[in-house]
């Protein structure tokens, strides 16, 4: 299933709108980390397409 995923990094604020999939109850979008290096502290948030 295709979704619109809104990652808000913690640490510096800075806001991601990616497309993503949901399978097998994991949220897959090619998303690492932040321009701030942080790849652990985020708001996630994701809504169907």
């Amino acid at each position: 299933m295709r979704v619109k995923v809104t990652i808000t990094c913690k640490n510096c604020g800075e806001r991601f709108v990616l497309r993503g999939r949901r399978e097998r109850g994991k949220l897959e979008t090619g998303f690492k980390q932040c321009l701030c290096n942080n790849t652990k502290l985020f708001e996630i948030e994701e809504e169907p397409v």
